[in-house]
């Protein structure tokens, strides 16, 4: 029988599932990819297999799936149909933060679960959310070993003048400091570049993780030395409802003159800031673009603006530049927001070819451009996959 790992990255609303067989020498092989939507509202189920053909898309009874909890059970359930008689050899998670102290996947028991609630302050928006399918999971097959793969462990070896804020020391050491997220998609690019960018695989390259979170990492030999977020996923680039780098004195101004309290200021950051605050309506960028409101296009220059900006400052970081790669939803889909956010970098010497980039082509700079840019599909759930292997057979060998 094959050995399989279930691999589950939980958002707020939805929980999306992969299943990967455990090929020769390791190699993971993806059967299903699936996803649980709209939990607690008008939950659906939807799984397709590798090359995209549906597999089931079923509405769930109301009532059925209110929580992460019930939606991990549906899932599994369908999985038991699909795949009669396999049960995974274990379960990898993503997990948002991993504070001061993970700096790898880690084996989840009851001393590593404890931390990461801890941590919770830190990611108020993700980290709940990532720790309920686990939870719920130790509760159920509490043999079943569990991996939590952090979106911070990537960005860990940074420098320590890219890891502080100018604050008293006390509170660096309680964990106060910049960690830099989106780092299992960073993972896998960099684990892609060699293969099909090797001519600056090993340089001085920012990567643009563009979705609903947006984020940019600078890279030196495939290893992070900086990144646009910071303590919290809030920080950087303006988001589908976050709003990115931010005057402390704004969060000053909500408590002291508007008397918000703290958690009436954490609802307005993590869900009405970004480009839904600036636009007014969605922060889509797929409305965005086919609205016709100023304040869509406001939103837009905004996003496109600060992607320029920042890349300069990921520039410095680094000493120069080799290499651009977009990825995510966003940065892999949208030919008009790559187009716009290049054009804030032409002095950095990058120019793109207008018909590679409408077609979505791998390497979209232009013959006359000094950078390479490319666009790039990032893929968290193998990276996750790969890591819960690699921590299981560690493990084994103890």
């Amino acid at each position: 029988m094959v050995d399989t790992i279930l691999v589950i990255n939980a958002g707020s609303s939805s929980l999306k599932f992969e299943v990967f067989s455990v090929g020769t020498r390791g190699a993971l092989v993806r059967e299903v990819r699936g996803r649980v939507d709209g939990i607690g509202v008008h939950p659906r189920l939807i799984a397709n297999d590798p090359k995209g053909a549906t597999l089931i898309d079923e509405h769930c009874p109301e009532g059925e799936v209110t929580d992460l909890a019930a939606a991990l059970a549906r899932a599994q359930i369908w999985l038991r149909e699909r795949f009669p008689g396999v049960t995974p050899i274990a379960v990898g998670h993503r997990v948002l933060h991993g504070g001061p102290i993970y700096s790898a996947p880690t084996l989840v028991n009851d001393a590593v679960f404890a931390q990461l609630e801890r941590f919770i302050p830190l990611a108020p928006l993700h980290q709940p959310n990532n720790l309920a399918p686990i939870r719920a999971l130790r509760q159920r097959l509490p043999n079943l070993p569990q991996v939590a793969c952090f979106d911070t462990a990537f960005h860990r070896g940074h420098p320590d003048l890219a890891d502080r804020f100018a604050i008293p020391e006390a509170l660096y050491h309680e964990g106060v400091r910049r960690y830099g997220f989106h780092g299992l998609s960073y993972e896998f690019i960099a684990s892609r570049l060699p293969e099909v960018a090797p001519e600056i695989a090993r340089g001085r390259v920012i990567v643009a993780h563009l979705g609903s979170g947006a984020s940019m990492c600078a890279m030196v030999d495939g290893a992070s030395v900086d990144s646009t977020m910071g303590l919290t996923a809030l920080d950087g680039l303006p988001m589908g409802t976050r709003p990115g780098q931010l005057d402390p004195g704004v969060v000053l101004y909500l408590l002291t003159e508007k008397r918000m309290e703290p958690k009436a200021i954490e609802h307005v950051l993590y869900h009405e800031c970004g480009l839904k605050g600036l636009s007014g309506g969605s922060g889509d960028v797929r409305d965005l673009l086919a609205s016709t409101d100023p304040r869509a296009a406001l939103a837009l220059d905004f996003f496109t603006y600060r992607i320029g900006l920042l890349a300069g400052s990921l520039t410095a970081a680094m000493g120069g530049i080799d290499g651009f790669v977009f990825t995510a939803g966003i940065g892999e889909n949208s030919p008009d927001i790559r187009d716009r956010a290049v054009r804030w970098m032409t002095w950095l010497g990058l120019e793109i070819d207008p018909a590679a980039n409408r077609d979505g082509k791998l390497l979209i700079s232009s013959k006359r451009s000094r950078v390479a840019c490319y666009v790039l599909p990032t893929d968290e759930e193998l990276m996750i996959g790969r890591h819960t292997l690699s921590v299981l057979r560690a493990e084994a060998v103890a």
